[in-house]
């Protein structure tokens, strides 16, 4: 298992100034963002079309000694507006090709959530059975939706020699074990996910056991913190809309790993994450609005490197 990054929380350096600056960090693996919510100007799809630049950036990566863990793509590709969900579709159709060109075995996406109906304008997440109205809605969104548009783009992806890992987040359809095994059930074994443990602590689930509930379904893990603040946790419950950077009143905020849970549970965290077949990337992913992305990172990297033994070469689990 090793430490790699997903770059975003870089985006203001150069692609060559993020590999050297990561270096000094005793990282040599990063994950990439192609498009949708990620922004990030390292990896482009026009690559796709132009084969000088692809076999640049290549040299680029293979001269730092880097490797790519996932390219992502993080979006809605069942937005009730057809153009947005079109355009998110077609990111991450394109990102598959990108991946399969440059040898990266996983693609990271949301499983995006559609309205109420097909008259909808906005995204509609279900969060509980009553009114009655709800479950309709929710049937109607894996029927009508989910599942016909899962079933084609994995196959897609799977033809491409690509894996899709869903990352379980909270609005979308997809935000929990049980929902990811329903959509693996539904589009096969291309579909797994992207575990970030950090959702799952505030959703209340805790995280080492749904390792044992998710199982091979993990293609990918983002390494990132959560912190609970009890003061706050009465008043709100775990479905808190204020803003992130409201963390005096917030009932948990994300935080770099250590912040919110210290070496003990990580080191399990980690065992836990081997004892069940995965050794591939823990990707930091930097949220935290208390810390800055240069502070953010460095502890993070510092934590998780003192934690985890690196393996060469840079080959996916499941290979």
């Amino acid at each position: 298992m090793r430490v790699g990054v997903f770059t975003p929380l870089l985006s203001q350096l150069s692609l060559n100034d993020v590999l050297k600056k990561l270096k000094t960090l005793q990282i040599d693996t990063v994950e990439l963002g192609t498009g949708n919510y990620p922004g990030d100007p390292h990896c482009k799809l026009t690559m796709l079309d132009d084969a000088a630049a692809l076999a640049e950036f290549k040299a680029r990566m293979d001269e730092h000694g880097f490797s790519i863990s996932a390219l992502s793509c993080h979006g809605n590709p069942l937005h009730p507006d057809a153009e947005r969900a079109r355009h998110d579709q077609e990111v991450s159709r394109k990102t598959i090709l990108l991946a399969e060109k440059l040898g990266v075995p996983v693609v990271i996406d949301f499983s995006g959530c559609p309205g109420d109906s097909a008259h909808s304008k906005w995204p509609n997440w279900v969060t509980c059975p009553w009114p009655p109205d709800y479950l309709e809605i929710l049937k109607w969104q894996w029927d009508e939706v989910v599942t016909p548009y899962w079933t084609k783009h994995a196959r897609f992806a799977s033809d491409h020699g690509v894996k899709i890992a869903i990352e379980m987040h909270p609005g979308f359809v997809v935000y929990s074990p049980e929902t990811m095994l329903k959509l693996r059930s539904i589009a096969g074994p291309t579909i797994g996910c992207n575990y970030d443990p950090s959702h799952m602590f505030w959703q209340g689930i805790d995280p080492i056991a749904a390792i044992r509930v998710l199982g091979d379904a993990i293609f990918h893990v983002h390494a990132k913190d959560t912190q609970i603040y009890e003061r706050n946790l009465p008043l709100t419950g775990v479905l808190d809309t204020k803003s992130y950077t409201d963390e005096r009143n917030r009932a948990w905020i994300f935080r770099t790993c250590g912040y919110g849970h210290g070496e003990e549970w990580w080191r399990e965290f980690v065992s836990t994450l081997r004892m069940f077949g995965y050794d591939y990337v823990l990707s930091i992913e930097h949220e935290d609005s208390i810390l800055s992305p240069e502070e953010g990172l460095s502890k993070a990297a510092g934590f998780l490197n003192g934690l985890v033994i690196r393996q060469q070469p840079a080959a996916a689990w499941w290979v």
